[in-house]
């Protein structure tokens, strides 16, 4: 299940504050109080209520907070991530609503020029690995299916980081999903390199396609992954498949 909503700002519709975390739509909303974040998100079919405590530091992804996103110097975006937030609150569907407890990933992106002309989408994936490093990897597509560009972070347990060069990563499909829906193919498993480190990434369930055109205007696959290495799971995050249904257009 999943639910999409778009308000303009004014009237107190929807807004977003500067300076700390307070976005909201309706009732829809995300705050920061203190160290913690809170979500509430009262949706048709489901509702949210939790509460997001960070336990580390926030990740800085890329130069300081500066993520490259193509040859261009301007082809960029101020990027950070908040890896192994402690979650606790409750899910309510279908009449029921059960307490909840886990590990989740909040990411802060914003930039002027999302992609440059000659990128078709993206293939992202942020996971918290289980001994308390965090891992972001992404590349960036061309037309010809190929990486037009790419990079990463990994924060190891210790605090110290290795940011990861475009040569450095690799994205290679090793098996694809399609959707009854709209007929679009999406390579939902892989084998990802991050200079020395190699993962395999297995989705939970296969069908997690977004259809926001309501919204942000496009149809695409994001959902909850396993990482694993040598067989064996090591981590838990999200993976982003864009540009697979129609050129991604921001």
């Amino acid at each position: 299940m999943h639910a999409q909503r778009a308000a303009r700002a004014g009237f107190d519709l929807a807004g977003a504050e500067e300076g700390r975390t307070r976005v909201w739509v309706d009732e829809w909303r995300l705050r920061q109080e203190g160290g913690s974040y809170r979500a509430h998100i009262p949706a048709q079919e489901f509702s949210l209520d939790l509460a997001l405590a960070a336990t580390q530091a926030p990740l800085l992804q890329g130069a300081s907070g500066l993520s490259r996103k193509g040859p261009a110097a301007e082809s960029a975006s101020y990027y950070y991530s908040l890896p192994h937030l402690k979650v606790s609150g409750t899910v309510a569907s279908g009449g029921k609503t059960r307490a909840v407890a886990g590990s989740a990933w909040l990411d802060h992106e914003w930039s002027s020029q999302y992609m440059e002309k000659d990128a078709v989408g993206w293939d992202w994936a942020g996971i918290n690995l289980d001994d308390g490093s965090a891992l972001m990897i992404f590349r960036m597509r061309g037309g010809d299916g190929g990486s037009f560009w790419a990079g990463g972070t990994l924060r190891r347990p210790d605090g110290t980081k290795r940011i990861f060069k475009p040569g450095e990563v690799r994205f290679i499909p090793r098996r694809e999903w399609r959707s009854a829906r709209t007929g679009t193919s999406y390579p939902v498993s892989w084998l990802v390199e991050a200079g020395d480190r190699e993962f395999e990434i297995r989705p939970l369930f296969d069908d997690q396609e977004h259809d926001t055109r309501a919204t942000s205007g496009t149809i695409y696959w994001e959902g909850a992954v396993r990482a694993l290495h040598g067989g064996k799971p090591v981590g838990l995050g999200y993976l982003e498949l864009t540009g697979y249904w129609r050129r991604v257009k921001l």
